[in-house]
């Protein structure tokens, strides 16, 4: 006789974490997060952390894919990294980018990735067009912004050496263009999603008769 319940833990049905779509869409977006790489990057007169379009990958995969699997993306590109492949703006790539004063906001990719994920699957029920816009803005802002830029303070402090205050006020320079790259991933993950709706829907919790 069946009586208690369980819970579907979210592993595909083969009793994977992630299913073959999942790695195929993690793969791609390690791609886009290549891709954005041959953007030339600035680096601003008096600072030594360049300004690039990857942060914007970051939104794209977290806002895409969902928590998991956009953090996911985001550790398959800094494995490519770390073994070598020139993926980072600037043709940058090897262990030695992970020791200079970049190496807290390459850290904090897929954490951010994460946290806009996480914020886009809560807020996913929203029904307008420009509430879905604010909701992925608001979730680019705080995960791909706000976190990004805790973990890039802590590295500019370690590696440069200087108090986490002055840190802080070394990142005004992004500012800007980090606001609009928010804004750009919004509206690009809003089109995405219109497109291809289900792309952040999770395996549905379903009751599960278990033998007494």
């Amino acid at each position: 006789m069946t009586g208690t319940t369980g819970r579907q833990t979210g592993r595909s049905p083969g009793g994977h974490l992630f299913s073959a779509r999942d790695l195929a869409l993690v793969a791609v977006f390690a791609g886009v997060m290549a891709a954005l790489g041959l953007v030339p990057a600035w680096t601003p007169p008096g600072f030594t952390v360049p300004i690039t379009a990857q942060s914007m990958g970051v939104m794209l995969a977290g806002g895409v894919l969902g928590g998991r699997r956009g953090a996911l993306s985001m550790l398959v590109c800094l494995a490519l990294v770390a073994i070598g492949l020139p993926l980072l703006a600037g043709g940058r790539g090897g262990l030695g980018v992970f020791a200079g004063p970049s190496v807290g906001f390459l850290i904090g990719f897929p954490v951010a990735a994460y946290v806009v994920g996480v914020l886009s699957e809560r807020m996913r029920g929203t029904v307008s067009a420009t509430g879905r816009l604010m909701a992925g803005l608001v979730a680019n802002v705080v995960g791909g912004v706000l976190v990004l830029y805790v973990f890039g303070v802590l590295g500019m402090a370690v590696n440069l050496r200087i108090p986490i205050d002055e840190a802080t006020t070394l990142l005004w320079v992004f500012v800007p263009g980090d606001l609009v790259k928010a804004v750009v991933a919004a509206l690009v993950v809003r089109a995405v999603h219109a497109g291809y709706p289900g792309l952040l829907d999770r395996p549905e919790r379903r009751k599960q008769p278990s033998s007494v």
